[in-house]
């Protein structure tokens, strides 16, 4: 964990918040355009400083929502998943680490291939604090403090 100052009303108080971290994929990836963009949005709007640890490719044992996945697909051991209730009560039954997970069904449309231009990107990619011996799998973003933030 490392220290980070959340910027609330008239006064800094400082929390501590883990870094992210992520599996690498095409929806969030280090090189993911609109992802990043999003991201560096957040982090202005919540005043924490984000981490992105992204797991290094084939490294799939280490990530917690791989096991969990896993255990879905123990679950469903051959259902046929013909519609959405049948997936939904299947992953409503499973368990991991003895839990039952909260499921839910979003409704819409997730866009996919929006990309920013190079130009676009460029105020962006440079909040972002790569680190020397790994640029793509390890990227820090500050907040920008607004003029009504204390600093």
């Amino acid at each position: 964990m490392f220290p980070v100052t959340s910027l609330t009303s008239a006064a800094a108080f400082p929390i501590y918040a883990e870094p992210i971290h992520l599996d690498n994929g095409p929806k969030n990836s280090g090189r993911r355009t609109q992802f990043l963009k999003r991201m560096v949005e957040f982090a202005d709007w919540s005043g924490l400083e984000i981490r992105l640890v992204y797991y290094p490719p084939y490294h799939s044992k280490y990530n917690r929502i791989e096991r969990c996945w896993s255990s879905l697909e123990k679950k469903w051991n051959g259902v046929l998943l013909n519609g959405v209730e049948v997936v939904l009560q299947c992953a409503r039954r499973m368990t991991w680490k003895g839990h039952h997970p909260t499921v839910g069904c979003i409704d819409g449309v997730y866009p996919d291939g929006v990309r920013l231009t190079a130009k676009e990107m460029r105020p962006y990619e440079a909040r972002l604090q790569r680190s020397t011996a790994l640029p793509k799998y390890d990227i820090v973003i500050k907040p920008e403090v607004a003029d009504c933030q204390v600093k």
